[in-house]
């Protein structure tokens, strides 16, 4: 998993609420399992004026041009500020996979549904909850000033903003502590890896028949 410690980037603003996971990653492109290739069909549905399908070359496809990610000024954006309930629905794991593998670092929001919350600190996707005020401002400053970038501060646990105020916010030490080590459930196992090997050593040698 990458390790995200700061990260300046050109933010995209997604102005709707309850944004569901379907909407995030379409149910047709969850065949795959392999956390990648998921970008070209993020927000498939908004970003696409026909209906996308698994292994189609999107180079192809009608775009519509009145979505935020197709119009030039976000071009390269890796910072998504969105509204409130961002990531509701299904559980789907691939939703933060698609929002990685678009580009995006971090997600700015009031509020989020708690397994896409969960899942995000899982894949190295920072999701950042402010109040609903300074969502609100920074949608403004994004929509006046074209390449608008935060700076995302997760040593700090602070969003800066052009002008240097910064926008404290909150964090769970471990989620933390995992995402500035880029740790996911795997890489905090192997940091055991010699107690692990230790142990099946001496079980190999206590119970042979378990490892025929």
């Amino acid at each position: 998993m990458k390790a995200f410690t700061i990260h300046s980037g050109i933010v995209a603003p997604l102005d709707r609420a309850n944004v569901d996971t379907d909407m995030i990653i379409p149910k047709q492109f969850l065949k795959s399992i392999k956390r990648t290739g998921f970008g070209k069909n993020l927000f498939d549905e908004l970003r696409y004026l026909d209906e996308g399908q698994p292994d189609q070359d999107c180079s192809t496809r009608p775009l519509n041009k009145e979505f935020v990610l197709n119009q030039p000024r976000y071009a390269g954006a890796s910072v998504l500020l969105a509204r409130e309930n961002f990531g509701c629905g299904s559980s789907r794991e691939h939703a933060p996979w698609a929002l990685d593998d678009y580009g995006f670092r971090a997600v700015l929001a009031p509020s989020f549904a708690d397994i896409f919350f969960n899942n995000c600190f899982k894949n190295g996707l920072l999701p950042i909850v402010l109040a609903a005020d300074d969502i609100d401002e920074l949608f403004r400053a994004v929509e006046s000033t074209p390449g608008y970038q935060l700076t995302v501060d997760l040593e700090k646990k602070v969003v800066r903003k052009p002008d240097g105020v910064e926008l404290a916010f909150d964090v769970d030490q471990f989620r933390r502590h995992c995402l500035l080590n880029g740790l996911d459930e795997i890489g905090l196992s192997l940091q055991h890896a010699e107690a692990i090997t230790s142990y099946e050593e001496k079980r190999k040698q206590q119970a042979p028949w378990l490892f025929v």
